[in-house]
This record gives C-alpha cells, structure tokens and sequence, in this order.
C-alpha cells in the first residue's frame, strides 16, 4: 500500500505548518491530473505539520540459521589438484635414461615425417601457382568482439559528493519562522507559532528560493547563513502554483547556487540533498538518487503537487526549501515532501518550474503564473487504452470531481474558452513543443509569462486542428 506522505518540514522545531487552503470552486482550478486511487484515499495524504519523530536507524539483522546458508568466501587463487605420489614400487619409478631414449625416437621418426610431408605440399602449391595469389586479411573475430567492448570508467560518487556539497553549501540557508498565533481567541495558544526550514540563495543579492508553507503567514523571518551570519527576511511573493516563495534579504556579495536543468536529469543518476534537518543540523548533505519523475501527492489540506520529482536522498523535516543537485552540484528541484511512515521516498519540485518565478523576481516584477483555465488528464498508454483515445500523450480535457461526477473541462470565461476549447479536445503541443510524461503541459506552460500568445496542437473527434491561446494569469484564488 502506498504510504502517506509529508512535507519536509519539522513540526514543534521545524517549518511552518502551511495555512489550510480553501478548496477552489471548479472553476478556479488550472488542471487536473490523471485519475489515481492514491489520491482519494484519505490515508494516502502529504502532512505539512508531521510529528518531529526521529527517523529510525538503519540496521541489519541477520538470523543465526542463516549462517549455514551464507556462500563460503572465494578464495584468493585456485589451485589445480596435484598428482598422487606413487606408493615407492618399481613400477611407478621407471628408469630415466630408458624413457628418454624411447622419447628422443618418437620424437626423431614424427619430425621427418613432417618434413617430408611438407616438402610435399609445398611443391603441389608451387605448381598450381597458389603460392603466388594475393591473400586477403581478416582481423580476428576474437580482437573485433574485444574493440567493441566499452571500457568501463571509475566513478568516485563520493568525490563528486564532496564537490557539490563543497560549492553548494555556503548558498543553502537556515529560515527561522514566528507566525500568528495558532487561535488568537485562546488565552493558552497566544504564544506565536514558530518552525525553520530551508532555503537556497539563487542571487548574490539576497534573493532566496523556499517552499511556501515554510513562510506562510509567517510574522517575521530569520535567515541564517552558512557562516552564522543573520539577516531578517521578508517576502517577496508567494507562488501560486507550486509550493515555492522568494525570500528577500539586505546583503551583498552572497555566494549563489548555479542552477542546473531538471529536463536532462534522468533516473538513476547521483542526487545530493542539502538542507537544515529538524532545524538544528544545519547544512546537512545527504546522497541517493533520482527514484522517477512526474510524481503527483496531496498534501493535508488537499494542496495536489505534481510534477514532482522523487529521490531516496535523506529528506527530513527541516529541509523543506532545501536544494536537491546533481553529481557537478548545480540545483535540479526544491526539496518540499517526505514519506511519512517510508524510509527513502522524498520530493523535489522540478527548478525548470521554479526558474520563471526567479527570474520574475529578479526583474522586480510580481510573481505571477500563466493560465489557460481547464482540467485535464494527463494521457497515458493505460488511459489511451481505457477510453479509446487516439493518441498514448497529451492532456484531454476531460474532469471528474472526487466524487467521480463528470463536469466541464472548460473554464467560463477563461483563455482556453475564448480561444475556442471544447470538451473532449486533446492538446498534444504548445508552441511545437509536445506534450508527453517528462513534458505534461503545467510544465511547458510555465515557460511562458501571462499575455503570451501561443499556438496550441489540437485533437478533435480525430481531427488534427490548430488554435491560438492568449495566456491569461493565474488567480490567487487557486493557491
């Protein structure tokens, strides 16, 4: 059974616990994803305020019957059998000099007849003119499968670890949160709330990438860096799509994260998590690897993530904010979520989602995300085949509630209405860029700033057609 989730964020001593959202109205909502039981079921959800219990130690145990069943170790070299001794008889002592004798006579009698064989072949070759044809050459098949072997390379991942965590760290800091109080019309709960959690400096400037639910309704932030230094923080916008914010602080000459490309990361590969863990072992450097991509979780409040990015590098609360990297140390994702009851299944948020929002920031300019107002399900081989659909990728703009009641995919009044969207559509590019599992389109849509007008690859009862969409903005009601 799957397991509940949480955000990576400490309760009593970690982050802030993000403010319940309102259920948006269906006609707030952006998209929605593929239909997943995961989803539904209320013990299969993200926690943003989990019990700061301890993660359990690993251990191994092995039983005492399993010992017999254990392969013995290889030894260092084998060793052929040596030849059993003779017992001492004349029989097994044969004389030297007699032996040789018999030998050097075989040996004699097979050396002239090859000699005279050969003499033989050699003058049968030499009248037919063999001898003077030109010979082909051929490489050896045993060296030609050799070549085409790959040569393997020696990967030291914990050279690379150190590497990383050596560049990375001084840009990773520690946000201390004091919130509202939890109920200000209780006498015993007037005592402000308070968490920490995580960030990455992606400015020299001060300019701070976060989750949102570390600093929602947060009263006052302290940043924390990685040489002590503390600086108060304020922030600069709340994302209104993902679990991302800015943080913004007054200094200078900062050491900055280099930001990387989520698109080319694949899985298996090395992945580095840097964060504050519990808020108290600040910059901590845990390793694993990219687990999958495209990952879709609720959180508590019934917040939906998607697009998420799985790793089994120790995410703890604490860490929420914090940096996932690649094996050169330049930021793939955003840690946001752990397991709750799971060892080794953690969330990043894609950084490809969050660049449009830092570089909004860095221009001085209000955070907004496009939007085109439907829902939809993201298509894939098993829902192509469910519904008789005509294509394995793209989003079909077709919804359901949780209830399982149909309603419709398109928003009243929004982009997708205006540029002539229908039930039943499937959007399979945008801007000639396709739409498929690593590509869904909240993805490629973030590409775009709000008023961009884009062209839009439509499938209609079959028919291939052509739209243009004016990209409106995001509501901060869908938050």
């Amino acid at each position: 059974m799957t397991e509940p989730f949480e955000p990576a964020a400490a309760s009593a001593a970690a982050d802030q616990p993000a403010k319940p959202a309102t259920e948006p109205a269906a006609a707030e909502v952006e998209a929605a994803p593929a239909a997943s039981p995961s989803l539904d079921d209320p013990t299969q959800r993200v926690f943003y305020s989990p019990e700061a219990d301890r993660r359990p130690a690993w251990t191994i145990v092995a039983a005492e019957g399993d010992a017999e069943h254990v392969a013995p170790p290889t030894p260092s070299a084998w060793y052929e059998s040596e030849p059993a001794i003779g017992d001492g008889t004349s029989a097994a002592r044969t004389s030297p000099t007699r032996r040789g004798g018999m030998v050097g006579f075989v040996v004699a009698a097979s050396l002239g007849a090859a000699m005279i064989g050969s003499l033989g072949t050699y003058g049968l070759l030499s009248a037919t003119g063999t001898l003077d044809r030109e010979v082909a050459t051929v490489a050896p098949v045993g060296q030609a499968q050799q070549a085409a072997q790959p040569v393997p390379i020696a990967i030291d991942e914990s050279s690379a670890i150190t590497r990383a965590a050596e560049k990375v760290s001084p840009a990773i800091v520690t946000i201390a949160v004091s919130g509202a109080a939890a109920d200000p019309t209780d006498p015993f709960s007037g005592l402000p709330q308070s968490g920490v959690g995580s960030g990455v400096i992606f400015d020299s400037d001060g300019w701070i990438v976060t989750n949102k639910h570390v600093v929602s309704d947060a009263r006052s932030l302290t940043v924390t860096l990685e040489d002590g230094r503390e600086f108060p923080g304020t922030v600069y916008g709340i994302d209104t799509l993902t679990d991302l914010a800015i943080v913004k602080i007054e200094a200078t000459g900062l050491t900055a994260a280099p930001i990387g490309d989520s698109s080319t990361a694949k899985v298996g590969q090395l992945a580095i998590a840097i964060g504050s863990p519990l808020g108290t072992y600040t910059n901590s450097v845990t390793a694993g690897i990219l687990s999958a991509f495209g990952r879709t979780i609720t959180v508590q409040d019934g917040t939906v993530l998607r697009n998420l990015i799985q790793t089994d590098a120790a995410i703890n609360p604490g860490n929420s904010g914090g940096a996932l990297l690649d094996s050169v140390g330049n930021v793939i994702g955003i840690n946001t979520a752990v397991a709750q009851t799971a060892e080794g299944i953690g969330f990043a948020i894609p950084v490809n989602i969050a660049r449009p929002m830092l570089q909004q920031a860095l221009a001085g300019q209000e955070l907004a995300r496009p939007w085109i107002g439907v829902f939809y399900v993201a298509i894939t081989p098993a829902v192509a085949e469910a519904n008789k659909l005509p294509v394995e990728e793209g989003a079909w703009l077709s919804a359901q509630d949780a209830t399982g009641q149909a309603k419709d995919p398109i928003v009243a009044g929004s982009p997708a209405a205006d540029a002539g969207l229908r039930d039943g559509d499937i959007i399979t590019a945008v801007d000639g860029t396709e739409i498929g599992p690593r590509s869904p389109l909240d993805d490629i849509l973030t590409q775009f700033a709000p008023g961009r007008t884009v062209a839009l690859d439509v499938l209609r009862d079959g028919r291939k057609i052509a739209l243009t969409l004016t990209l409106g903005t995001r509501p901060a009601s869908l938050e």
